[in-house]
């Protein structure tokens, strides 16, 4: 029973956290030094990663018209446009590919850890707040996902890698590095939530094989509280998007990038005075 209010509290956090650039990672690191589950390491490191499938779900749901090229409510033209978006998404998702699956495992066994946490947490909240200050007044030169050229398109892709690093976020990787090569903010937040659907989606998968291969089951309450913290990542998951869509029309980043900081220096307290006397 206990479980399962720590799978609600954990879905609560990734639901929040996964599409604001405030980085899931760094939150459910902080949020597991308070709420352990009573079951293995394999298991908990295999729902904090599949969990992610309800946020995900929460985009496909958001999205489906626009995202759905088979639509028999579109044009045939708004349906290519549809495919050509898909194509550009999927080049996007190939650096993280290539680089992210062979270094997987290496990033978990010597990444995951408080000190790299918060070194992102911060670092990439100055850049938020360096870059939204270089940008004000400035016009960007792709203010619709239609016009977004497939060079750039790669190249927010290559930005994505840079969120292998814990901390650092997915989301705010690649929306920081779409803004920095000319992309308005709400084309920057949509495409990276375009690219989290295959990205997020074939982590989730691996970590699910990985975890069955190496002997893992779902045992006793253990597949209710993954389907637990799924469903309530989905919910909140929602509503986060919904407001961070809102939000950015009349306002920028900087405030996540404030947010991070603070995020990342009491990071760095805690464990550090948990480590002195310990």
């Amino acid at each position: 029973m206990f479980d399962i209010i720590k799978a609600v509290i954990l879905g609560i956090v990734e639901g929040i956290t996964e599409f604001l650039p405030i980085s899931s990672t760094g939150h459910l690191v902080l949020v597991d030094e308070f709420i352990k589950m009573q079951q293995s390491k394999q298991f908990t490191d295999m729902f904090n990663v599949v969990i992610q499938l309800g946020a995900i779900m929460a985009v496909v749901v958001i999205y489906f018209h626009k995202l759905n090229p088979l639509s028999p409510r579109k044009s045939s033209t708004e349906k290519r446009d549809t495919w050509t978006l898909w194509w550009k998404v999927l080049l996007a998702v190939i650096p993280s590919i290539i680089v992210g699956l062979p270094l997987n495992d290496w990033m978990d066994a010597h990444l995951m850890n408080w000190a790299v946490v918060s070194a992102a947490l911060i670092v990439y909240g100055i850049l938020f707040i360096v870059v939204e200050n270089h940008n004000k007044a400035l016009t960007p030169r792709f203010s619709n996902l239609k016009t977004l050229p497939y060079t750039t398109a790669l190249f927010i892709g290559c930005f994505q890698l840079l969120s292998l690093i814990p901390g650092t976020s997915r989301s705010g990787a690649t929306i920081l590095g779409a803004i920095l090569i000319g992309t308005s903010r709400y084309v920057a937040t949509e495409f990276s939530f375009f690219m989290a659907i295959p990205t997020m989606f074939g982590a989730s998968l691996l970590k699910l094989l990985k975890f069955f291969a190496h002997g893992g089951t779902l045992v006793g309450i253990q597949g209710v509280v993954l389907a637990v913290g799924v469903v309530v990542s989905f919910v909140v998951a929602y509503l986060s998007i919904r407001f961070l869509l809102d939000y950015i029309k009349k306002n920028d980043f900087k405030v996540f990038g404030w947010y991070r900081i603070i995020l990342g220096i009491i990071v760095i307290a805690y464990f550090g005075i948990t480590t002195v006397m310990g």
